[in-house]
């Protein structure tokens, strides 16, 4: 399943009395989140009465996995935020094979599937294109005795 699309701007102050208030949460919130950030819902794609979410923080604590997340709905002026702190999904994926083990990213009780069913598409079309189309070439000028970088976009 791809991943939702939707982003939205972080409530700065709503999120930094989250963390502040937050069992595990920063030692200095304003580090955790920048004024001006936004986030992508990290879901499968879903319908409009799914709540988006984006984790915001992982808590350190000693024995509890527990992370704070931005939850919203709507959009413009009719969106509506919360920020809540969840314990993480307890579904791990086994893949007997490679012996391998995935644990979901999300958070217990999360709509639709599971993290490790859930592709970024633009990630991965960005990624693919970083390693296949771009070359670095460092180029002396005979003119100026300097080295100068080339961005080379080959077709």
């Amino acid at each position: 399943m791809l991943q939702c699309t939707a982003v939205t701007h972080v409530p700065y102050f709503e999120a930094l009395l989250a963390l502040a208030t937050m069992e595990g949460g920063p030692e200095h919130p304003p580090d955790a989140v920048d004024q001006d950030e936004f986030l992508l819902c990290e879901l499968g794609e879903h319908d409009e009465s799914t709540e988006h979410a984006a984790h915001l923080w992982a808590a350190d604590l000693p024995d509890e996995d527990r992370d704070l997340w931005l939850l919203w709905t709507g959009a413009g002026a009719h969106r509506v935020y919360r920020l809540d702190v969840f314990a993480l999904c307890p579904a791990i994926l086994r893949n007997l094979v490679t012996r391998t083990v995935t644990l979901c990213g999300y958070f217990d009780h999360h709509p639709g599937p599971h993290s490790f069913s859930v592709t970024d598409p633009l990630g991965e079309l960005i990624a693919e294109r970083g390693r296949t189309h771009t070359h670095t070439h460092t180029h002396t000028d005979a003119h100026t005795d300097t080295d100068t970088d080339i961005d080379i976009d080959e077709p």
